[in-house]
């Protein structure tokens, strides 16, 4: 394996805390969402994680619309991260990936909804540990 890339974060204080990264790009503050007892209008680590997944996804579906010769470009996915209890002390995340390719049937879709999870790195690190559902709309 190849480093080709490492980013580098630091993380304060958890959900009522701050994320910066070492070259300054990222500088948040993070809040517990307002459902979880927090204030809106702040970053959480779903939220982060939700756009970080969407878009490393939509980089894996244009490798597999451009080698089945299909034109992804105009394709939009909205990543649904939820933060759920299971039983009493323990949490778990689930996601589901809406995926919306213009111009091509639903089933077509799907099968490149479905390849772009598979080849995705995001969709790999998460695989078997995080309930996701691919649904091409």
């Amino acid at each position: 394996m190849e480093t080709l890339y490492t980013a580098v974060v630091t993380a304060k204080g958890g959900r009522e805390g701050t994320v910066k990264s070492a070259d300054g790009v990222i500088d948040l503050q993070l809040k517990k969402p307002a459902e979880m007892g927090g204030e809106a209008g702040y970053a959480n680590p779903e939220l982060l994680f939700a756009a970080a997944w969407g878009s490393c996804y939509l980089g894996a579906l244009g490798s597999v619309g451009k080698r089945d010769n299909v034109d992804v470009s105009e394709a939009t996915v909205d990543v649904h991260v939820s933060f759920n209890q299971e039983g009493t002390a323990s949490y778990v995340l689930s996601a589901e990936l809406h995926v919306h390719i213009p111009s091509i049937d639903l089933e077509k879709a799907q099968k490149l909804a479905d390849a772009a999870h598979k080849g995705c790195p995001y969709s790999k690190a998460t695989r078997g540990n995080v309930e996701t559902k691919i649904i091409a709309e």
